[in-house]
């Protein structure tokens, strides 16, 4: 199944590489069968009506008192699951989870802006990339994009999706910005959604993220797998894990997958404490890009990182808590936390000057 997956990943990246129209992946009966079921499944879960809590601020604030050490800065770009669409406070959104994770590790504040919109496309990165690029003396350090899942939902081609990504991370690594991407989530795992739309979202969603790998890790960015990781787990947990409209995270879902993009979101600006040594015994290792693209597709949690030539490092990183040594010195400066466990927090941010 991955070196099938590997393969049609391959054709979807090569088309949008050289701006092909778009790789079909499901027959017009299917096409249609999955519009009518994403309809019904529409007015099934319905909307939450609340537009997302805004996170923007500095996280770790009182690293820059303590030790005067200047903010690193975190941008978010993407989609509701950017923006924390579905809670209630800004601290459960993945942006709050992920800059507060960012600042114990670092020991030094960061400032996080999120530009991600609900319902956005990867056509819609090209005016939040502009957003970010537009002042030259505050452009990010790092940026987290997470994308995909309107794109199947709306039917756009593949390879105009993954073209439009791939041009968003362009821009931000020659800005000299680190980027990670969060590959499209398993939609088939949405628990009012019926098979066999079930099967289909499923096998969209996962060509899709594989593809999304193969064109970012060309750009020398870095991909981190949701699809699993919100598919077992949200399906064996959906009143946990799901928001009240049953479609979004609740703040447990997001801290779920906050914990498993924290460690590649460190390692990209080289704060990770553990060295990136794949370990043989997990399957880890250097593998050409395609199929490292269809094996992290197939498993939550799964880091693919630029190597040589065509070739992909591929680490299944082990989610856990901060490292003790970093948690208790961010605790002990008060700066927010984060842990892998239920009722996962983040301090409210402080407004930078």
């Amino acid at each position: 199944m991955s070196m099938s997956r590997a393969r049609v990943a391959r054709r979807i990246a090569a088309a949008a590489a050289y701006g092909g129209g778009g790789v079909g992946l499901v027959g017009g009966m299917a096409a249609g069968l999955l519009l009518t079921e994403v309809s019904l499944a529409k007015r099934v879960i319905g909307d939450s009506g609340a537009s997302p809590p805004s996170a923007d601020g500095r996280y770790g604030f009182a690293f820059a008192l303590r030790n005067g050490r200047t903010p690193l800065r975190l941008a978010f770009l993407g989609d509701s699951t950017a923006a924390g669409q579905g809670v209630h406070r800004p601290s459960q959104t993945p942006g709050a989870l992920l800059a507060s994770g960012l600042a114990a590790v670092a020991e030094r504040p960061v400032d996080l802006r999120n530009v991600a919109r609900p319902g956005a496309r990867s056509e819609d990165l090209r005016f939040q990339v502009d957003l970010l690029l537009a002042d030259p003396d505050r452009l990010p350090d790092v940026c987290v994009i997470m994308i995909g899942a309107n794109d199947v939902t709306h039917r756009v081609p593949p390879a105009r999706s993954v073209r439009l990504l791939a041009d968003a991370v362009r821009r931000l690594r020659e800005a000299d910005c680190q980027v990670v991407v969060g590959t499209c989530p398993d939609l088939g795992t949405i628990e009012p959604v019926y098979q066999p739309l079930r099967w289909i979202a499923r096998r969209l969603s996962r060509q899709l993220a594989a593809a999304q790998t193969i064109a970012v890790v060309g750009h020398g960015g870095r991909t981190v797998s949701l699809g699993d990781l919100l598919g077992p787990e949200f399906a064996a947990r959906p009143r946990e894990l799901f928001g009240p409209d049953s479609y979004h995270p609740s703040a447990e879902g997001y801290a779920t997958a906050a914990m498993a993009v924290l460690p590649t979101l460190c390692a990209s600006l080289g704060l990770w404490p553990q060295a990136e040594t794949p370990e043989p015994a997990r399957q880890e290792g250097y593998l050409p890009v395609a199929r490292a693209a269809a094996e992290a597709a197939a498993e939550g949690g799964t880091e693919v990182t630029p190597a040589r030539g065509p070739w992909a490092l591929l680490l299944r990183r082990r989610r856990r808590r901060l490292p003790p040594a970093a948690q208790a010195v961010a605790e002990a400066a008060g700066a927010p936390g984060v842990s892998g466990g239920a009722g996962t927090s983040a301090a409210e941010p402080s407004v930078p000057n």
